[in-house]
């Protein structure tokens, strides 16, 4: 933050130089000399400094509005960042609860806290215990391929953006195959 709040400080405006004139470069006339150097009107250099200001204004706008996008994106790296350690130590508590079957990825499993505090996992939903449900239901969770852990209700969400990745892999692979094709038959 203070690269941006240092970005929008008033910056002094630049000394204004003019080129220097050579009336004969390498010993030639290449110019009148006459109609180049006129001298103009004062007003003139009070529009070129003005230009001059304006223009350090523009940058130092262009680049708080850069460092503005830096700062937001590293706002979003960082939430993302607390999100992963946030679903890394759920998994390791999911991970490390009870379980007397052997887990396989894919399946739900239904997560109920005992009296006694232990956490364990059944197959078994809330639903099909009916009334006669012996423990507090604490989740249901989806036991992912990569062995992390999936919230029941995150489900359909995480489908979508499978298709989705699927999708956009399907349409880069069938890219990469018509360019192919199209490679060799130009050979």
């Amino acid at each position: 933050m203070s690269l941006i709040r240092r970005a929008t400080e008033p910056i002094q405006a630049p000394e204004v130089h003019l080129v220097e004139t050579n009336d004969k470069p390498l010993g030639f006339e290449l110019v009148n000399k006459y109609r180049v150097n006129k001298v103009g009107e004062a007003g003139t250099l009070v529009e070129l400094a003005e230009q001059i200001q304006q223009s350090g204004q523009f940058i130092r706008a262009n680049a708080t509005n850069k460092l503005q996008v830096i700062a937001d994106q590293m706002k979003y790296l960082q939430q993302q960042a607390l999100n992963v350690l946030e679903d890394a130590k759920r998994d390791t508590e999911l991970s490390s609860a009870a379980c007397n079957l052997k887990k396989k990825p894919g399946e739900i499993y239904y997560l109920y806290l005992r009296s006694s505090g232990q956490k364990y996992f059944s197959m078994l939903s809330p639903q099909e215990w009916g009334d006669s449900m012996p423990h507090e239901f604490l989740g249901a969770y989806r036991l992912e391929y990569d062995m992390s852990w999936t919230p029941y209700e995150e489900i359909a969400h995480k489908e979508e953006d499978l298709s989705a990745i699927d999708k956009l892999l399907a349409t880069l692979n069938s890219n990469s195959s018509v360019r192919a094709i199209t490679s060799e038959s130009a050979k």
